[in-house]
């Protein structure tokens, strides 16, 4: 199966980047191996994304109950992390990617943080796509930072409680200037979605697949998009009603 490349791609692309640690049991690796094979899978990605048109990438790095692993493997997560970034900062301005983080930065090491804000500023004029590497981030953290945001806003009467719907809180929420998540792929085998962009999701499309993440080349990718190309998204219409629009469009 294969995705024809002027198709329509998705606009907004999430991933959940699992299975590092089962491929380096499955090739007998040293523990920690699977983690930096992992870290030579997303460039092609990236690459292949910007070429049919995605406009947004996002992808889950480190989670916010990802804290609990023991702490070498933190340790190395955290390393791995700043080595990708100092790594995509040229490829960012060689391909025109905004590149750009979410997550709660309390607990990210001072040097960690000052590289994240390098990398964002290098990078925010740049409009061809928006690569966002979430690092710290927990969906439920999301929500309930941008109530707080809310909260305050009513408070310093900027806004009032009775403005506070559906279309403003997206405006409070991580990501919220970039297209609604069309399509959320995760990779490793497991069909949940672990704390991730809860709100974001409300209507995308799930696909999961048992390729563990170093494993995940383009070709797999491309599978994804095709099995989206065929999902009819009806957003609370009917079929009819989709036939319809597409015959009047």
């Amino acid at each position: 199966m294969t995705i024809v490349e002027d198709n329509h791609p998705p606009q907004h692309v999430a991933i959940i980047m699992d299975g590092n640690n089962r491929f380096a049991k499955k090739k007998q690796l040293p523990k920690g191996d699977g983690h930096k094979e992992g870290k030579t899978v997303l460039d092609p990605i990236v690459e292949y994304c910007r070429k049919v048109g995605v406009q947004a990438l996002t992808v889950f790095a480190f989670s916010s109950e990802n804290w609990n692993r023991p702490q070498p493997e933190v340790d190395l997560l955290m390393f791995l992390l700043e080595q990708t970034i100092h790594e995509q900062i040229p490829r960012m301005v060689e391909f025109e990617i905004a590149l750009r983080f979410i997550g709660d930065d309390a607990k990210l090491p001072e040097h960690l943080k000052q590289l994240i804000q390098e990398a964002e500023q290098k990078t925010a004029h740049f409009t061809k796509m928006t690569l966002t590497i979430a690092i710290s981030y927990g969906g439920k953290w999301d929500i309930a930072e941008s109530a707080k945001r809310i909260a305050q806003d009513v408070v310093d009467q900027k806004i009032s409680v009775d403005q506070i719907n559906a279309d403003l809180f997206n405006q409070y929420i991580c990501l919220g200037d970039l297209p609604a998540v069309d399509l959320l792929i995760r990779t490793g085998g497991d069909y949940r979605i672990s704390n991730f962009l809860l709100w974001q999701l409300a209507y995308a499309e799930l696909y999961f697949t048992k390729v563990l993440w170093p494993e995940f080349s383009v070709d797999e990718l491309k599978k994804a998009f095709a099995v989206f190309s065929e999902r009819e998204r009806r957003f609370g219409q009917t079929s009819e009603q989709i036939q319809q629009n597409k015959i009047e469009n």
